[in-house]
């Protein structure tokens, strides 16, 4: 086997290593999600006011973002599997950056859509499932706990981004923020990829059969088809909850600065559960992590809908849920699949939940302007309800596994 650059590190050199390894990668992270999954959620109303384009065809760039990462999702695992993470989110970073400057100086609608295509190929192969597939890829069964602590530092993406987003467009615009993003992924993020994560070595292209033997690993095909089904209904809910959230507390009478407070609640409370998870997690399956993620969400958005005194309560239900839904994204293929083929196989469960990510904003959007923020409420309150008894047939279809075993 040939090597990626110079002499690949040694798995001793690479574990010594994890700490700085995640810690560059969280970082990465949250500029990553920040400057494009996140970035509409406070930079679309500004661009709709400057423009005039309309607030839906302007969400609908983040749609046709999230419809090209779920495409290009399935060929990024394989060639992370095959190369390695950090040839492949340094690509992503320079496609963020292109993406960014073209939305920056984008004088259309057509040109916004043309910059939301590379922003795209930038979310697909830079985002979690591209994270959590480098981390496997280098871990192995040992990634667990350094997928927990990547997604604390990634808790904090909302956190940080919502208000730096609303900083920038006061000061510079919305075309200067992303100007400011694109440098800061040149300054910071190009760097700690570059020379903190490790080379790796090329691997061989499995045959045919033994990739067709992979697909679902050690345990049955239903259990692959029902964790993507899970995954896929929770990443509709979690695209419309980051896109629509503040314009929902806007809705209910809440001034932008509270709606923003409010909604920031949410990265704090994601990682206070990734912490307790953490703390927790070698003691239980990862199907619990899981479990608990969908019924929280479930809860903190029943509350939402039914106009609870405290929203900071629903808010921070749906926050720990999401993050400890994150991780269960990462770990529980991870015990029920195996190492090998790791990465591919979070490419094809990224697929099908990112083009869900893709279509559910504008499908909100839709609810938004029929019946308001109560009708986009139940729309993703019904979402939850399905997707928490997914996950309890899951529960029973593993456990049987596990028996078995």
């Amino acid at each position: 086997m040939s090597a990626v650059g110079t002499a690949a590190p040694s798995e001793a050199t690479l574990w010594a290593g994890r700490h700085r390894v995640v810690s560059a990668l969280g970082v990465t992270q949250i500029l990553a999600w920040g400057s494009s999954y996140y970035l509409l959620a406070v930079l679309a109303r500004p661009i709709a006011e400057a423009t005039g384009w309309r607030y839906g065809l302007i969400v609908g760039g983040l749609s046709l973002g999230l419809l090209v990462s779920g495409l290009v999702s399935v060929r990024v695992g394989r060639l992370i599997d095959r190369y390695g993470g950090r040839p492949v989110l340094v690509a992503s970073t320079l496609a963020l950056v292109v993406g960014l400057l073209t939305l920056a100086a984008a004088p259309n609608l057509a040109v916004y859509f043309a910059a939301w295509l590379v922003l795209g190929f930038g979310m697909g192969a830079g985002l979690y499932d591209a994270a959590f597939s480098t981390l496997g890829r280098l871990y192995g069964m040992r990634g667990r706990g350094v997928i927990t602590t990547l997604t604390l530092w990634g808790g904090f993406a909302s956190t940080i981004a919502w208000p730096l987003s609303a900083f920038l467009v006061e000061g510079v615009g919305w075309r200067g923020a992303c100007v400011a993003y694109a440098v800061l992924h040149l300054l910071v993020t190009l760097p700690l990829q570059l020379f903190v994560l490790p080379k790796e070595v090329r691997r061989p292209q499995p045959a045919p059969e033994r990739r067709e033997r992979r697909t679902a690993g050690g345990a049955p095909i239903g259990v692959f088809l029902l964790l993507a089904a899970i995954v896929t209904t929770a990443g509709a809910v979690s695209a419309t909850w980051s896109v629509h959230l503040i314009t929902i507390l806007e809705e209910s009478g809440l001034p932008l600065a509270t709606a923003v407070g409010l909604a920031a609640l949410v990265g704090p409370a994601q990682v206070g559960a990734r912490v307790v998870e953490m703390l927790g997690g070698g003691r239980y399956h990862p199907i619990w992590t899981m479990t608990a993620g969908v019924f929280l969400v479930a809860m903190g958005i029943g509350l939402l809908f039914a106009q609870a005194m405290l929203p900071a309560l629903a808010l921070m239900a749906y926050g720990a849920g999401n993050g400890v839904f994150s991780i269960a994204r990462g770990t529980l293929p991870l015990a029920l699949f195996g190492a090998e083929g790791y990465a591919r196989l979070m490419g094809r469960l990224a697929m099908p939940s990112l083009i869900a990510q893709a279509l559910a904003p504008a499908v909100a959007a839709l609810a938004m302007t029929l019946g308001g923020a109560h009708a986009t409420l139940a729309l993703l309150l019904a979402l939850a309800a399905v997707n928490a008894g997914a996950v309890l047939v899951l529960v029973v279809t593993t456990g049987r596994m596990r028996k078995a075993g």
